[in-house]
């Protein structure tokens, strides 16, 4: 990695965080709090990434499960700091452990029985995401609105009203 991509990457998140902080205090605390994904978790993730495929030559498969676990956590709470949405991210924990198991499986010997606990944790985390982020958009904009209310009150009254033609 050179200096044009580390300075760029630092520019970046600094942009993001001026950005979503707009009339607040900043500081190298506000840094710490906000970044401590970027800085510590996802670091961690690609060194044991750089750690396989350079320095050990793709000998060392087992790094790649903290490795991808590591990574996938570090953005999963990164995107968690950055949109203060931390009960609507924790299916990704669930995901980060599939992503670990299917660095395993991809770059390893393809282990079929691999795919077993990947494509449950998979379909655990979409589940759930799924589940929170309907049940977060229905709270937020159909319980909340009264004008969506209105129109499936307006709905159902003309559905009821109409007359109905006998076949």
């Amino acid at each position: 990695m050179n200096l044009r991509t580390i300075s760029g990457f630092v520019l970046l998140l600094l942009g993001a965080c001026l950005f979503l902080n707009q009339g607040q205090t900043f500081g190298p605390g506000k840094i710490f709090a906000y970044f401590w994904p970027s800085l510590f978790v996802i670091p961690l993730g690609l060194f044991f990434h750089w750690m396989y495929f350079s320095m050990l030559r793709r000998k060392g498969v087992g790094l790649l499960v903290p490795g991808g676990i590591l990574f996938a956590t570090g953005t999963i709470c990164q995107i968690a700091m950055l949109f203060n949405n931390w009960s609507y991210m924790w299916p990704g924990f669930i995901l980060a452990v599939a992503v670990g198991l299917f660095e395993l499986y991809w770059f390893g010997n393809r282990n079929k029985w691999l795919l077993i606990p990947i494509n449950i944790l998979t379909v655990l985390s979409i589940l759930f995401f799924a589940v929170f982020s309907i049940g977060s958009f229905y709270n937020k904009f159909v319980l909340s609105q009264p004008i969506i209310a209105i129109a499936f009150i307006l709905i159902g009254a003309i559905i009821l009203l109409m007359k109905r033609k006998d076949a």
